[in-house]
């Protein structure tokens, strides 16, 4: 769905919270239509942006895995 969106579990180095927060950023921008809203939307807008975001943070801080620690370059080259 929204292809500039990449793994953000279990990489080295790990997540930043500029990150989750781009990754939350694009996300609305893909599901709303909108790249930069309108001043009448742009507070729902920014509200889903932190509630994603917060959602995100929540969800990578929970997540177990047993695999080993994949390497931020190899993810990225993968995608490309």
């Amino acid at each position: 769905m929204c292809r500039s969106i990449h793994t953000l579990y279990n990489i080295d180095p790990p997540v930043t919270a500029e990150e989750i927060h781009a990754a939350s950023l694009q996300y609305v921008r893909k599901i709303s239509g909108y790249n930069k809203p309108s001043k009448n939307n742009e507070g729902a807008f920014m509200t889903a942006v932190g509630e994603i975001e917060a959602a995100s943070t929540r969800l990578i801080a929970a997540l177990e895995t047993n695999a080993p620690v994949r390497d931020r370059r190899t993810v990225v080259n993968a995608r490309s």
